[in-house]
C-alpha cells in the first residue's frame, strides 16, 4: 500500500485516536492534532509502541480560536509538501447554556463547522500536491434531529439548545462538503474526493464534558453500556483515508458500515447550500 500523509483533528482519544492507531499499524505518516501537548505527545509514543510505526508526528490547536486554527495549518504547510488525507475528526456537544469563543462565535458551530471549513481551505494548496488527495469530513446521524434550520439565526442567540446547535452543525457540514465537491467538480479538479460518515453511536467521553441538564446527563451515562467500541467507529474513516474501492467517490455520506447513504435533505436546497456555504465563507474570510 502507497504511504499516505494524514492528518487527524482531534487524535488524542476516543474514535480519533483508533483511527490513528488503524492508520499507523498499515505504514501511513501521521500528523495527530490535539489541544494538550502532554497528553498528544503521550498519545503518539503509544501508538508508536503498539504499532511500530515511528512516522507519528503531533501538532497543537485550539479549534475554537480559528486564528489558532490558522497557525496550525500554517505550521503544517512549513512541515510538508503535500497532504494526501484529511480528516476532520473532531467535535463536540456542549451544554445547556450557549457559550461564545474569544473571537464572538458560539462554540458548537466553530468546532464542528467553521474550524473544519477553515482547514479544508487552508489545506487546499498541499492537498493539490498529493496524487489523490481526500477530505473526510466526520459528521453524524444526529444531523436528522436539529429541526427547523432559522438562516436568521446561524449562530442559535435565538434558540438554543445542546442537541439542535449540534446537529444542525453536523447538517451544515455535510452541505459545505457537497458544495465544495461540486466546486472542484465545476473547476475541472477531479482527482480530490471529499466525503462525510456517521462514525456510529460510540462510547467515548463525548458529549460527556459539558452540563447539559441533569436528565439529558443521565441518558447519555446510561447509554454508554450500548454504544459501540471507539475502534468501531474509527473503521469507516479508516476506509475512506485508504480503501481503492472510494478512490473516485466524491460528495457521499457514509453510514457507520461504511456504505453510502442518503443524508436527511428535508431542508436542504441548492439556495440554502450556498447560503451555508457562503455565511462559512464569511466567518473564516479574515483568517
Amino acid at each position: 500500500m502507497e504511504k499516505k500523509i494524514i492528518f487527524i483533528t482531534g487524535a488524542n482519544r476516543g474514535i480519533g485516536k483508533e483511527t490513528a492507531t488503524g492508520l499507523a499499524k498499515q505504514g501511513h505518516h501521521l500528523v495527530l492534532h490535539g489541544r494538550n501537548k502532554a497528553l498528544l505527545q503521550d498519545v503518539s509514543e503509544e501508538i508508536k509502541t503498539a504499532t511500530g510505526n515511528n512516522e507519528v508526528d503531533i501538532i497543537m490547536a485550539d479549534l475554537y480560536s480559528l486564528a489558532d486554527v490558522k497557525r496550525m495549518t500554517d505550521a503544517f504547510k512549513s512541515r510538508y509538501e503535500r497532504l494526501d488525507v484529511l480528516i476532520n475528526n473532531a467535535g463536540a456537544m456542549l451544554g445547556r447554556h450557549r457559550e461564545v469563543t474569544s473571537e464572538g462565535n458560539e462554540k458548537t458551530m466553530t468546532i464542528n463547522l467553521f474550524a473544519p471549513f477553515l482547514i479544508m481551505h487552508a489545506m487546499k494548496p498541499v492537498l493539490l500536491k498529493s496524487d489523490s488527495p481526500r477530505i473526510i469530513n466526520v459528521s453524524s446521524a444526529m444531523h436528522r434531529y436539529g429541526g427547523r434550520p432559522d438562516f436568521n439565526d446561524f449562530q442559535f442567540e435565538k434558540n438554543y439548545s445542546p442537541m439542535r446547535a449540534y446537529s444542525l452543525s453536523k447538517l451544515y457540514l455535510i452541505w459545505v462538503t457537497r458544495h465544495l465537491d461540486s466546486q472542484l467538480k465545476m473547476r475541472g479538479v477531479d482527482n480530490v474526493t471529499v466525503n462525510t460518515l456517521h462514525p456510529g453511536a460510540v462510547a467515548t467521553n463525548f458529549a460527556q464534558d459539558a452540563d447539559k441538564g441533569f436528565m439529558i446527563n443521565q441518558i447519555y451515562k446510561f447509554a454508554l453500556r450500548f454504544m459501540d467500541k471507539p475502534v468501531d467507529g474509527a473503521k469507516t474513516s479508516i476506509y475512506l483515508a485508504t480503501s481503492p474501492d472510494v478512490k473516485n467517490v466524491s460528495g457521499a455520506y457514509f453510514s457507520k458500515k461504511g456504505k453510502i447513504e442518503k443524508a436527511n435533505d428535508r431542508y436542504w436546497s441548492p439556495e440554502n447550500e450556498k447560503l451555508i456555504w457562503d455565511y462559512c465563507s464569511g466567518i473564516i474570510k479574515k483568517y
